[in-house]
């Protein structure tokens, strides 16, 4: 009878380390390194996210990994290095009790202004402005704006972005009007506030998230010409945990066009306008700042060329930082070309635009979603061609991954 009872007792045992275990993600990473990536999956569960936990299986160990659920997906962190053709093996389980794994969770914060600070275990990463930044003392109040991003910072603290520069009252940091447009028979630019025809304007925040691989937020825009809108956009941004290298970070900015009258809009073709713009700190100037992109230009001789991506590496007085910039594949019109300033522009100073309309015009049809996607990794000191490129194939060919429901839980 003893020895019945201790058979049903581990057999019992047994069967609940089987049910605490809910699924195996398998990650195989493609013909590039990677690293600290996220990625996701679809995936589903009626168990609360509270009471699970991540492992990563390496031989005997089960690591704790930092993961994220959103409705009908999950986001993993591949947090360190990947190999080229490496294959990692993780499992979601009910929580043991064991102590938690501390996790520099991203924050998403309201400040005093009515803007969304985004921040990784405390540093601030960015900034997005919802309410409306008045224009310099005596300049014409036509230029005063909301929707943007200021300041992007870097891992070490550095201010990358500019706004209302003396030059360009109307460049706001990070951000992306449309220039030559035409809709219900009229041309209207975005891009040009002094021409007192368009605007964009931030509406409502359609979410704010925030967890231990991303923290972001969706907003909607407003693209008003005149007093009418004309145009819907939903722009989402999130920002990445750094996980294991606190020298660089990455953020996804996604634009999501809808037309807002059946007349459409076209996006005329024009050299600058929409897509990813940035108006970079003032502290970068031509001697101390170099440029890059995947076909080998540098600053005087990118405008007006393609780029899968670009690079921007700068002295400021905090030190060596910059940004990798990234353009998705599924693009209008990929590898899209660029709008660069050379170094002798404006004093030295930089400004970017991935100009989806350089070299042809975009019809938008009512009733249609037209998407624009753009990575951006910050790090200080600097980035090798050969990380930007494996930064561009992670981004644009992610690893594959598969999820097996286990035993119990199908």
């Amino acid at each position: 009878m003893k020895y019945t009872v201790t058979l049903v007792l581990l057999l019992c045992c047994s069967i609940l380390l089987q049910a605490q275990q809910i699924a195996r993600f398998t990650v195989k990473a493609g013909a590039y390194p990677c690293a600290d990536l996220p990625l996701h999956c679809a995936f589903d569960t009626l168990v609360d996210a509270e009471e699970l936990q991540l492992v990563e299986l390496k031989g005997n160990e089960r690591i704790q990994r930092p993961f994220q659920l959103e409705p009908g997906n999950i986001w993993i962190l591949l947090e360190g290095n990947t190999r080229a053709g490496e294959t990692r093996v993780f499992e979601l389980e009910e929580k043991a009790r064991q102590p938690k794994l501390t996790i520099n969770a991203m924050w998403v914060m309201p400040d005093s202004t009515d803007g969304l600070i985004i921040t990784d275990f405390g540093k601030a990463r960015l900034k997005y402005h919802a309410s409306v930044m008045k224009a310099p003392p005596g300049v014409d109040s036509i230029y005063q704006r909301s929707g943007f991003i200021h300041p992007l910072y870097a891992p070490n603290g550095q201010v990358l972005t500019n706004i209302q520069p003396k030059d360009h009252y109307h460049h706001y940091g990070i951000w992306n009007p449309w220039t030559h447009t035409k809709t219900g028979g009229k041309e209207v630019d975005f891009w040009n506030l002094q021409k007192r025809e368009g605007r964009v304007e931030f509406v409502s925040f359609v979410s704010k998230t925030m967890g231990n691989v991303y923290g972001g937020f969706k907003a909607l825009q407003a693209h008003i010409a005149g007093s009418d809108k004309v145009m819907d956009e939903l722009l989402d941004v999130k920002v990445y945990h750094s996980g294991s290298d606190t020298t660089r970070y990455t953020w996804d900015y996604t634009s999501t066009l809808n037309c807002a009258t059946p007349d459409g809009i076209t996006m005329l073709q024009y050299r600058y306008g929409g897509g990813f713009g940035l108006r970079a700190t003032a502290e970068w100037k031509g001697d101390n700042t170099t440029l890059i992109t995947d076909a080998g230009t540098t600053r005087n001789n990118t405008d007006s060329t393609r780029a899968r991506w670009v690079k921007i590496t700068g002295n400021t007085a905090k030190g060596r930082s910059g940004m990798l910039i990234l353009c998705a594949p599924d693009n209008f019109d990929a590898p899209q070309p660029l709008r660069i300033w050379d170094d002798k522009a404006e004093h030295g100073e930089l400004m970017l635009n991935y100009s989806p309309t350089k070299m042809k015009e975009w019809r938008l049809n009512y009733g249609r979603e037209y998407r624009q996607r753009y990575r951006v990794v910050v790090f200080d000191n600097d980035l090798s061609v050969a990380e930007a490129e494996a930064a561009w194939q992670a981004y644009a060919h992610p690893p594959g991954i598969t999820c097996v429901l286990l035993p119990g839980k199908q």
